[in-house]
């Protein structure tokens, strides 16, 4: 099994919807969950709580559910909209995670996303980080073109 790099299916059709504010000031809380190399995530994931926490990772310094991203700030990159989250960090931490789950907590935990890590990705006794890539039409993590 493996984790599948997607923008979800039923988050397309929510932010038709309205369903999803990213709105810096007053708007949802998304967040960030890790997963082992037995989850099969993919763009047919609706929700964190449909099966997926069964593979979610679980050890010293991670918390199910994951974190709450921030910056979350969307803007206009020529006529592609992006949106940005700052990088996250779990510390004191073992883990080996091969993708991740972003999700938005506000709305019954929808779906946003599908990370792959294209592999294990390890740390031991220290910090994992996520790092979240520039911000602009060719490689923002969420892009509307």
């Amino acid at each position: 099994m493996a984790n599948t790099s997607a923008i979800c299916s039923s988050f397309k059709q929510e932010l038709l919807q309205g369903k999803h504010s990213f709105e810096s000031s007053g708007g949802h809380t998304f967040k960030i969950a890790l997963y082992t190399n037995s989850s099969n995530l993919s763009a047919s994931t609706a929700t964190y709580a449909d099966g997926t926490a069964t593979n979610e990772y679980s050890g010293t310094g991670y918390t199910g559910g994951g974190n709450t991203l921030t910056s979350v700030t969307p803007v206009a990159d020529g006529t592609t909209a992006v949106c940005d989250f700052a990088d996250t960090s779990w510390t004191s931490a073992t883990i080996t995670a091969h993708g991740a789950l972003i999700y938005n907590s506000s709305e019954s935990n929808k779906s946003v996303c599908v990370l792959n890590f294209g592999g294990d990705k390890t740390c031991t006794s220290g910090t994992f980080t996520i790092q979240f890539p520039t911000a602009d039409a060719s490689n923002a993590i969420l892009r509307l073109a």
